[in-house]
């Protein structure tokens, strides 16, 4: 296990990767906030589904993912269908637009990496991608059912 200073430098480290989030952001179009981009690229990895489970998915309250919702919709990048099995209910799905303009918002934020990494080597690149994927991965195994991440030293509950 690393010493206990070197999670306090990852911590720092941690907190300063939102200028990098905001960096990528003005890579984005002025019509394809953040909010929004986050939802096509959620609807298109995990399909098609309520409006409630991607405010889950989202960590954000209904309304805001409401919000998000309403401005891909009126743009024709996400469709709202009747749900087949609460006719209540709209499931979201990616349009094909939605599709094309999340190729773009990927093609951009691909751009701005290179651009700015454009002095690091393939291997650091591909070193440092691997380690966060090892860390998302991480956190994944280690969520509590509770929905809390346990306390550092706490053993994770197992279900």
């Amino acid at each position: 296990m690393a010493a206990r200073s070197a999670y306090a430098e990852l911590v720092r480290q941690l907190n300063a990767v939102g200028a990098v989030n905001r960096g990528l952001a003005r890579a984005l179009p002025a019509q394809c906030p953040p909010g929004a981009a986050t939802v096509l690229h959620v609807l298109s990895r995990e399909g098609e589904m309520r409006l409630s489970r991607l405010a889950e998915l989202l960590s954000v309250d209904v309304s805001v993912t409401s919000r998000h919702v309403a401005h891909v919709t009126e743009r024709g990048w996400v469709d709202r269908a009747p749900d087949p099995d609460d006719r209540r209910s709209r499931l979201l799905r990616l349009t094909p637009s939605g599709e094309a303009q999340l190729d773009d918002l990927r093609e951009r934020c691909t751009g701005a990496l290179a651009h700015r990494l454009s002095d690091w080597s393939d291997e650091d690149v591909t070193r440092l991608t691997a380690l966060l994927a090892r860390l998302r991965t991480g956190f994944g195994d280690c969520r509590a059912p509770s929905g809390r991440h346990p306390h550092p030293g706490e053993r994770p509950v197992s279900g």
